[in-house]
């Protein structure tokens, strides 16, 4: 069957959980998160090709130019951005990647890797989306508001994404499973098992033609 890595995209609201949700299942399971590229100075204790890979920016700019980013974006003066061929070489040995990116960079991956699967993780509610950032304790309330209006502009993408999951409260590990699930199924797809698909077809060739 499909020995090919699937590589799944992972977004959701501010305070949807999802970071909590990656923690989790990068500790049960074996996948590959996908490591970024930053023009940022590394902070104590972080490694080069660990965390992140720490460029600079004559060097990013350089990976723009060639092509060489899947997706990225300018935060604050500094660029951050997702390499191909690290996340090419993962996929072909094998390994099951995830990225942990927003929306717009979700949508240009899937430009990039059509095959890509994107799941977004949501509370079951606004109000419960609200009460966690508030929760939160570590923000005004005129953030809050800009981070729920910044919600209000993005729900309109969920319906690009192949999966929608529920991150309930007291349910994280339920929410795990229900992703780690999903991408599992990945590898029985029909559409990522042609190979196989092509070798049945040529094994039963010959006792359609009576050689048996």
């Amino acid at each position: 069957m499909n020995k090919q890595g699937v590589l799944t995209v992972v977004s959701g609201f501010s305070g949807a959980g999802k970071g909590c949700v990656m923690k989790a299942l990068l500790k049960k399971y074996n996948y590959e998160l996908s490591i970024s590229a930053t023009t940022r100075a590394p902070r104590t204790g972080e490694e080069h090709g660990r965390e992140y890979f720490f460029l600079t920016r004559e060097e990013f700019q350089g990976m723009i130019n060639n092509s060489e980013l899947i997706e990225w974006a300018e935060y604050v003066g500094n660029y951050y951005g997702t390499p191909k061929k690290y996340v090419e070489n993962q996929l072909n040995a094998g390994k099951d990647v995830i990225l942990e990116i927003e929306i717009q960079g979700a949508l240009k991956v899937k430009n990039q890797f059509p095959d890509a699967l994107l799941i977004f993780i949501t509370p079951p509610t606004g109000e419960e989306l609200k009460s966690r950032l508030i929760r939160r304790g570590t923000e005004s309330i005129d953030k809050i508001k800009q981070r729920l209006q910044r919600a209000a502009d993005e729900v309109i993408h969920m319906e690009e994404y192949d999966y929608i999951v529920l991150n309930e409260t007291d349910k994280l590990e339920e929410c795990v499973e229900t992703v780690h699930n999903i991408i599992q199924n990945e590898h029985y797809k029909a559409s990522n098992n042609y190979n196989f698909i092509i070798k049945m077809k040529d094994e039963l060739k010959a006792f359609k033609e009576g050689d048996i």
